[in-house]
């Protein structure tokens, strides 16, 4: 063996040596406690103490004290440790100099809050003053589910004052941990119940509800807002720029229980929104609204519109229509009750056309009011169609035309036209043409270009077949004759200031057609039943069948009556169309025109105006009493 062998035998067996003494040490050790334990052991542990005395233990002889540890265990140490503080020092900066924005942010969302303060939705009134929409302070009810905390009693009134069971409201609850509506725009009342319950986790949004006081009677005039106060339908969409104002602002901070401590800043103050004034009369309004739902349900029809226009001013009086809804009422608003039928939905106008082509031959110098026209046998055929009156007139004047509503001589005036000749009347009176009106929906009608038209068409168009208007289209087209052949611009905003129109008949032509139309809703005409108490009247009535698909039904149609009041100075137009009356009467002298009539009496009455008659009951009864010409539709 060699030396340098025989030395680390030597070291290895003296480094086993000293580490087989350590161990017997130990197991004495272990043993010595031991023995303590035992009875007389106490003597033993003494006297071995004291031999002891003198003799400390040698611990920094132990053996694994003693081996080296190597140098790159030290090393890795401390490099993992400096690793660790580069890491800590490197997530400090991030924080502290690079991605400042971000955690200031994540710290003012846990202690401050910015609250938009909402404006005051501005209100709509009517000519005279009244309030047709407003708004009033209305709490809304929301939660942090995570925070909530209420107990069985506490929970059952909160539900109650809700209006829902405790399972919707535990339903409601775990939609999201954060934020939930529990009940949008309540009572104060209700609200003040609900604060005084002193649930944790229960809070209130400062907002406001919409009132509309008029209700049904003017819904579709002014339509109505959503929850965020977003204008959805009539005068709160087409002005909701107006109406809504701006927001303002509040910042603040909050302490750990989520109550405010110190506001942020000045704030923002709210802008309310600015009032709209209307054209419409609310008395007007309730009143055409009445007489026409009553009509709907005495003929079992299907709808009803009235249309009420001032000719001095071009300003819509009424709007009514029939079925309607109940604006505040929101579970409601579905389906066709939603559209202003008078501005939306067009139809066949039928003979209250005929005024126009009577008017046009005229004016061109075929006819006078006195010139005859042979009607007889009360039929006439045109490429292979048949045209025909409701029973043979024989001759008739042009104003006995229009005063008996003969298709045949109508239809006989307008073949002698040029097809451009009618069109140009026809659009020169705004068939065909969107009204210009600040509102949703508006419909044009149809009014072909005449260069596509048949002869048959053109034979069918002089009695209202074959076009379509709106109802409001219809009442303007009769402001040519209330206004010596001016046709009026029409306004849904208040404007008292006299309106000029444009000039489409001239005055005594005007004038002559209104004498017609006297004479229709009198005796011997189609609309007896239009007369008025205390005032003239003229108008047209007007039957047609309404179109399905590709044909003609022949049990339902639309009654019309279109007319004005007092008839030697015209100051209102009252336009009606009931669809589909089925209560076996059907003929707009029947069914439109004591609408009409009645809506006259109101209006003018409401307006002041003096009578132009004399007062006679006993007249005016007879009047009503004969029996209208059978309509020809």
């Amino acid at each position: 063996m060699t030396r340098g062998n025989r030395r680390s035998a030597g070291a290895g067996s003296g480094l086993g040596s000293r580490l087989s003494a350590w161990l017997r040490r130990l197991a004495a050790a272990r043993l010595s406690r031991g023995a303590a334990n035992r009875p007389g052991a106490r003597r033993d542990v003494g006297s071995r103490a004291a031999a002891n005395v003198g003799h400390p233990a040698q611990y920094a002889s132990s053996p694994l004290l003693a081996a080296k540890t190597p140098l790159w265990r030290s090393r890795l140490v401390v490099l993992g440790v400096g690793l660790g503080f580069l890491v800590l020092l490197g997530k400090a900066v991030y924080i502290q100099a690079i991605n400042t924005d971000f955690y200031l942010k994540q710290g003012e969302s846990r202690y401050a809050r910015t609250f938009e303060l909402p404006p005051s939705r501005g209100r709509i009134f009517d000519r005279n003053g009244l309030e047709l929409a407003g708004s009033v302070p209305a709490p809304s009810i929301w939660a942090i589910p995570k925070d909530f905390k209420a107990d069985a009693s506490q929970l059952q009134a909160l539900s109650r004052l809700l209006g829902m069971n405790p399972r919707e409201l535990n339903l409601r609850l775990a939609e999201n941990p954060n934020f939930v509506w529990l009940r949008r725009q309540v009572d104060d009342s209700v609200a003040q119940q609900v604060r005084s319950l002193g649930i944790k986790g229960l809070h209130q949004a400062r907002e406001f509800r919409r009132q509309y006081p008029e209700g049904e009677a003017a819904a579709h005039v002014v339509g109505f807002t959503n929850f965020e106060q977003k204008g959805q339908e009539g005068i709160e969409l087409t002005f909701q720029g107006q109406l809504e104002g701006r927001p303002g602002s509040r910042s603040v901070v909050r302490d750990r229980l989520g109550r405010i401590v110190e506001n942020i800043g000045e704030g923002l103050e709210p802008v309310d929104g600015t009032d709209v004034t209307l054209s419409i009369d609310a008395k007007v309004q309730y009143y055409a609204y009445q007489k026409v739902k009553e009509a709907v349900e005495e003929h079992k029809a299907k709808s009803g519109s009235v249309v009420v226009l001032d000719t001095r001013t071009g300003e819509l009086l009424a709007l009514a229509n029939y079925p309607s809804y109940v604006p505040g009422d929101r579970q409601a608003l579905a389906g066709g009750a939603l559209r202003n039928r008078a501005l939306t939905d067009t139809f066949e106008p039928g003979s209250t056309m005929k005024p126009f082509v009577i008017a046009l031959s005229m004016q061109s110098g075929r006819v006078r009011p006195d010139s005859v026209i042979q009607t007889a046998p009360g039929r006439l055929s045109i490429g292979g169609s048949t045209i025909s009156d409701s029973h043979p007139h024989g001759l008739l004047t042009v104003e006995q035309i229009i005063q008996k509503s003969s298709n045949v001589g109508t239809v006989k005036l307008a073949m002698q036209m040029q097809p451009k000749e009618m069109w140009d009347v026809f659009n020169g009176v705004g068939l065909g043409q969107k009204p210009q009106l600040p509102f949703p929906g508006l419909a044009s009608g149809r009014l072909r270009p005449f260069k596509s038209w048949r002869p048959i068409e053109q034979a069918t168009m002089s009695y209202g077949y074959g076009l379509s208007v709106s109802l409001v289209q219809l009442a303007r087209a009769y402001t040519v004759f209330a206004r010596d052949g001016q046709l009026m611009p029409v306004s849904i905003l208040k404007n008292e200031v006299q309106a000029n129109g444009v000039q489409v008949f001239t005055p005594e032509i005007a004038r002559s057609v209104r004498k017609m139309l006297q004479m229709a809703a009198g005796e011997g005409g189609t609309a007896p039943k239009a007369q008025t108490l205390g005032y003239s009247v003229g108008g047209k009535t007007g039957t047609a069948h309404k179109q399905e698909g590709s044909s003609y039904q022949s049990n339902k149609y639309r009654a019309w009556f279109v007319g004005m009041a007092p008839i030697t100075s015209p100051r209102i137009i009252v336009a009606v169309m009931v669809d589909e009356p089925s209560n076996g009467r059907y003929f707009g002298g029947d069914v439109a025109a004591p609408v009409f009539s009645q809506v006259v009496h109101e209006t003018l009455r409401a307006l002041r105006e003096p009578t132009d008659l004399a007062v006679q009951p006993q007249i005016y009864a007879r009047s009503v009493a004969v029996p209208a010409e059978v309509e020809s539709n």
